[in-house]
């Protein structure tokens, strides 16, 4: 598979989640978050929409840029936390339904993308630095 298609891996996890936040905050509320944790806050469907629109903007970066391999590596790296974070708040501060859970499978398919992005970009090099013999 070719860097520009894992990219676009990337960019799908974030657009498809990101967009269900933007465009149905609420049943993002309803459907990922457990009652005892719920708020009728009149500010968390705009703090819901907000986090989608930043993460559709990361997807608009992981599809239009150039990824290098060392831009998988340090993308993988920074995705660590996450998996914390989603075990963290499923298992151990129930917060998370098991619905909420596709944020862990978004964060496989990204890690996922990650490894093979590395993999790709660095025969993607070798081809490359062939070529300019």
């Amino acid at each position: 598979m070719s860097v520009r298609a894992i990219q676009g891996w990337l960019a799908t996890v974030f657009v498809v989640l990101g967009g269900w936040c933007l465009v149905s905050p609420g049943s993002v509320l309803a459907l990922t978050i457990t009652p005892a944790y719920r708020s009728d806050a009149p500010i968390v469907p705009i703090l819901i929409g907000a986090f989608g629109a930043q993460a559709l903007i990361a997807g608009l970066f992981a599809a239009f840029s150039r990824f290098e391999r060392r831009t998988f590596l340090a993308y993988g790296i920074a995705l660590l936390p996450f998996f914390l974070f989603d075990y963290w708040f499923y298992a151990v501060v129930p917060m998370l339904t098991w619905i909420g859970l596709l944020d862990a499978v978004g964060n496989v398919v990204m890690m996922a993308a990650c490894v093979a992005g590395w993999r790709a970009a660095g025969t993607d090099a070798i081809r490359e630095a062939a070529r300019t013999r």
